[in-house]
């Protein structure tokens, strides 16, 4: 049985590697060449290892079987005996004793209830009826779990296969039983996801005995059907009554060169069918992919070598109370801290990037481009109660007199009103700003952990600074919010003027007819709709300047009803019992039905936020709400006629509002624009450049200044 003994002797040595590296437990960065056996439950995985060597050693039974990786490493010898790398030393001459000792090792890792662990057990059988050969035994994979099983199993097997299987030094040996469609195999899918090209996989068909009458593997052997680079190999095991009846396996290979020979399909392949041609076919394939893959894996270990001798030469002279080690360690932790920092913020890479969520430099990007414009936009405006506010301003503008000009004065009055809201969501931004920046430098000091006084003390140093600026910013952002309200500059290029406001005031009925543009989309449910319909149903509503539309879902093809939008108004609608839904109506103040039969339009949304903003966009869609004027008649302060009189205004009056409501519009949106802008150049100069600059410049300074018991412990 002699294999290819020009290499014979490049498997032990990859062996010592192998076991030298899981006895040490550490990660092995060395890709060994080595071949996995992979396959469905009872695909005869089990029963192709127990032949090669010639005995049964492999536990059995149903379910999952094998719940470790089983590193099988065959070595050719006079005498027949097994060593596990765990028992050191320990002879075990009785088979039987070795697949106890499979199932005591399994079970102390895995426990007994059929849960898996990607530890390996390394076994060693040296026999003289083997060839030097290693393959890797993998569990089989499963569908359903069985027992106490997680109901992950599924996906935990995938994940173990796939760590041997995807890389390229490891051939894949995906046994398929032959009662079984190619096309479903479970072993021959999984090496296709990392092989595609089928370079690496060797197939491997058993139960060929078992097929149905008149039917043969015939085109699966001659590699015509699924055509693999390194072929198929066609095995017969022992059946389970066989292996019940404790049938020999010499026995059983030689009624398996029997069956080949005397079948009509396989008789003229039989010299290239069977497991001692598989066995030999497997030292041969795995001794030529370790002689193609030594160049690369030498070079490896000639690279960490050096870089071991060289981490060793640093500690032959090491003195633990030399005060240059110690500062140089302090040095060499805190350019480490600097960099960190940098790489953090700037986003120019990172060995330990974070996928799971934003943090850093990332993180606060979003904040100033997607949460602070939302912080402004959120903000919203109550307009009923801004042009209640603004026909106040002008009425007590005018006094006693009527006014028959738009005073500019209360134009001033209302924006500053607005302007100095913008302070809240600015001074907002800051404050998630540093705490961005104060979970950062959490995050970079970690690797001071050696050193819990050095760290306590760098974040001290460090977080204080940035508070420091947090101040030095917020006061800023204040005054950038007062200049705003000092002066009003209605010279700006952007700002509509009077006349135009004016303009825009007068053709204010008209602006439907200038588009008929989508103002919102989103779900609403109907609730008026009848007991006979299920009272109440979710549509997609799609809400435009002159009309509302729903739909039955997102894609809008179906369309339920389009109401025009003229003449209607917005009302709250009391929550009802055991309702969690949050309910407004539209209506006709004339008395009109709006939908069908119905005189108002029930509807409602999941949260208070979503109503306020589908209010807020019925409102730009000129439908506004109800008259409330009932609802202060109880006032004993005369509020009751004032709120009258703004909503039920003279027409001069409502033109002269209109056109504050107008300048007000252009102003802020100029306002803003200029917040939006000028709030994080103010915070990026104050707090993180300045915070990357002390951290550079001034950080080692301080941390000297604060003692040797913080430098030296």
């Amino acid at each position: 049985m002699a294999g290819n003994m020009g290499m014979e002797q490049l498997i032990p040595i990859v062996n010592k590697l192998q076991d030298a590296f899981t006895q040490l437990g550490v990660h092995m960065q060395l890709d060994l060449p080595q071949i996995a056996v992979v396959g469905g439950q009872s695909a005869g995985k089990s029963s192709v290892l127990e032949n090669f060597v010639g005995r049964d050693f492999l536990p059995r039974g149903s379910g999952i079987v094998t719940r470790r990786p089983l590193i099988l490493q065959l070595i050719n010898s006079t005498l027949e005996y097994g060593e596990f790398l765990h028992c050191k030393g320990k002879k075990f001459p009785d088979f039987d004793e070795i697949r106890r000792e499979i199932e005591n090792e399994t079970d102390r890792m895995t426990g007994s209830n059929k849960g898996i662990s990607n530890i390996p057990i390394n076994l060693r059988v040296y026999s003289p009826n083997v060839l030097n050969l290693t393959l890797v035994d993998l569990p089989g994979m499963t569908k359903v779990p069985v027992g106490d099983q997680p109901p992950d199993i599924e996906h935990q097997i995938r994940s173990m296969l796939f760590t041997f299987v995807k890389r390229d030094n490891c051939l894949i040996l995906a046994v398929t039983p032959a009662n079984q469609d190619l096309a479903n195999s479970d072993a021959l899918k999984i090496s296709k996801e990392v092989d595609p090209e089928g370079m690496r996989t060797i197939g491997v068909i058993t139960k060929l005995d078992l097929m149905d009458e008149g039917t043969d593997a015939r085109d699966i052997l001659e590699n015509k059907l699924l055509p693999l680079r390194r072929g198929y190999i066609g095995v017969v095991n022992r059946s389970q009554k066989d292996i019940d009846g404790r049938k020999d396996i010499k026995a059983a290979l030689s009624a398996e060169r029997k069956f080949f020979l005397g079948h009509p399909a396989y008789r003229h392949m039989a010299d290239r069918l069977g497991t001692p041609y598989l066995q030999r076919v497997l030292n041969q394939q795995l001794t030529n992919h370790i002689r193609d893959t030594l160049p690369g894996l030498r070079d490896k270990l000639q690279k960490q070598l050096l870089t071991l001798e060289k981490d060793v030469e640093q500690f032959k002279y090491f003195r633990p109370d030399d005060p240059a080690i110690k500062t140089k360690a302090m040095l060499q932790m805190i350019q480490q801290l600097q960099s960190d920092f940098e790489r953090t913020i700037e986003g120019s890479g990172s060995a330990q990037i974070n996928t799971n969520e934003l943090s850093g430099g990332a993180k606060i990007n979003r904040l100033f481009h997607e949460r602070f414009p939302f912080e402004i936009v959120k903000m919203e405006i109550d307009e009923k109660e801004l042009r209640r506010e603004i026909a106040f301003a002008i009425r007590n503008i005018h006094g006693i007199r009527v006014g028959l000009f738009t005073p500019d004065m209360a134009f001033e009055a209302i924006v500053k009103k607005q302007i100095a809201r913008l302070k809240e969501p600015s001074l907002k931004c800051t404050d998630l700003v540093v705490n961005e920046l104060s979970n950062v430098v959490r995050i970079c000091t970690d690797k001071m952990s050696r050193y819990p006084r050095l760290r306590e003390e760098t974040e001290r140093i460090i977080t204080s600074y940035i508070r420091n600026r947090e101040q030095m910013c917020k006061e800023q952002l204040i005054l950038l919010v007062e200049c705003e309200l000092a002066y009003m500059n209605t010279n700006h290029e952007d700002f509509i003027g009077f006349a135009n406001a004016q303009q825009s005031s007068d053709n204010s009925n008209k602006t439907h007819k200038l588009g008929n543009q989508v103002i919102r989309k989103g779900w609403m449910c109907i609730h008026n709709l009848g007991i006979m319909k299920g009272g109440s149903r979710d549509y997609w509503f799609v809400l435009m300047s002159e009309n509302i539309s729903w739909f039955k879902d997102e894609e809008e093809r179906e369309k339920k009803y389009m109401l025009p939008l003229d003449g209607l108004k917005i009302k709250d609608v009391e929550q009802g019992f055991m309702s969690r839904r949050h309910t407004f109506a539209l209506f006709n103040p004339e008395g009109r039905n709006v939908y069908k039969d119905y005189k108002q339009l029930e509807l409602s949304c999941e949260t208070q936020d979503d109503v306020d903003s589908w209010k807020a966009s019925f409102l730009r869609a000129g439908v506004y709400p109800e008259k409330s004027s009932d609802v202060s008649n109880s006032d004993e302060d005369g509020r009751e006629s004032s709120t009258e009189s703004t909503t039920s205004m003279d027409p001069v009056l409502e033109r002269q509002v209109e056109t504050i409501r107008n300048l007000v519009d252009s102003y802020m949106k100029i306002v803003t624009k200029s917040c939006r802008d000028l709030v994080p150049k103010i915070i990026m100069h104050l707090i993180i450049n300045n915070s990357k600059d002390f951290i550079n410049g001034e950080l080692l300074a301080h941390l000297y200044a604060s003692g040797d018991q913080v430098i030296y412990v």
